[in-house]
């Protein structure tokens, strides 16, 4: 079964990518828990996140089209990557899940994938 393990860091767990005390810790971290998730066979897709201040958030209300830049000014988590996981079911997700960097300061939120329609 396909699963997404959706990572979610703090605006402050961000901050870390850039600071020179703090950045060899939180890549060294990162780079650890994706190459297990690969040595372990699998990931079947996955990307890491430009920051939250580059993203652009577009609604539409009442067929009016408004873009915001940046993130939800009100999330307190921002999305900073996924991965697609196949596992054979919840409980091992949430082991991988559990060794994800951002667990302890931000969250994984872990879905199952819904596999695409039948094609006519």
């Amino acid at each position: 079964m396909q699963y997404m393990l959706i990572h979610m860091e703090t605006t402050k767990e961000v901050a870390r990518k850039d600071d020179p005390k703090e950045a060899p810790a939180y890549w060294g971290a990162w780079n650890a828990y994706v190459q297990e998730l690969y040595a372990a066979g699998i990931v079947k897709s996955g990307n890491a996140l430009q920051p939250p201040h580059t993203a652009t958030t577009l609604r539409i209300e009442s067929g009016k089209r408004h873009v915001q830049d940046g993130p939800l000014p009100d999330a307190k988590e921002h999305l900073a990557g996924y991965f697609i996981i196949d596992v054979p079911d919840l409980g091992i997700a949430l082991q991988w899940a559990a060794k994800a960097p951002c667990v302890s300061r931000g969250s994984v939120q872990v879905r199952p994938v819904l596999p695409p329609p039948p094609q006519s």
